[in-house]
């Protein structure tokens, strides 16, 4: 038999009235630059890359995802311009959240808890090396339109902030990520909270 596996994200979600400005960029992106793949993300910032488990694993993870140990109370993130990812044959663009100490923190918790526990799944170079940010167009962006678009986007102003108080836990259901539960950052709620949100977000 075949061994089936689960697949999973770790990720903040913005709130809906900032990914509706960030939704404009990748449609922008899709229309100016061909590249159309962002616009079947809603945007986030992922704290745990996609990572797969054995299906009958499954209470394994959601159990230590349930238990994770985190000093970082809700806090606010700033989005501040522009960057990317231009050093490969897929360069990417991506709304850039400033790197806060708070955000840092929790990921590295989130990655050193998550190596502890799986360590037969590799931890990538980029998740020790958090580099947080927002895509807005990645995969189908070719260097040529690359280098149009970062010449628009360089300088392009844009700033926002949002609160954080809960991170996701989603798991893939072959056509799109589901949250399955969502961690809160609050201490009167910390023990968290089931959910079946539907959120569709790359792989």
């Amino acid at each position: 038999m075949a061994l089936i596996l689960n697949r999973y994200l770790i990720a903040v979600i913005p709130p809906e009235e900032i990914n509706e400005q960030i939704r404009r960029f990748q449609y922008d992106m899709a229309e100016r630059f061909q590249s159309s793949k962002a616009l079947r993300n809603i945007p986030h910032i992922t704290l745990k890359a996609p990572f797969q488990v054995a299906e009958e694993e499954h209470s394994r993870v959601l159990k230590w995802f349930k238990q994770l140990y985190t000093d970082v109370l809700p806090f606010t993130t700033e989005l501040d311009g522009f960057g990317n990812f231009a050093a490969s044959a897929r360069p990417v663009m991506y709304v850039k959240p400033v790197q806060s100490p708070a955000l840092s923190r929790l990921q590295k918790q989130i990655i050193q808890q998550f190596a502890s526990a799986f360590p037969t799944i590799k931890v990538s170079h980029t998740e020790k090396e958090f580099s947080p940010h927002i895509t807005i167009a990645y995969r189908d962006l070719t260097p040529a339109f690359f280098t149009n678009a970062w010449t628009v986007y360089e300088s392009r102003p844009f700033q926002a902030s949002f609160p954080v108080s809960e991170f996701h836990l989603m798991q893939h259901d072959e056509n799109q990520w589901k949250t399955i539960y969502k961690y809160s950052l609050n201490l009167s709620t910390r023990v968290g909270k089931d959910a079946d949100t539907s959120r569709d977000i790359p792989t």
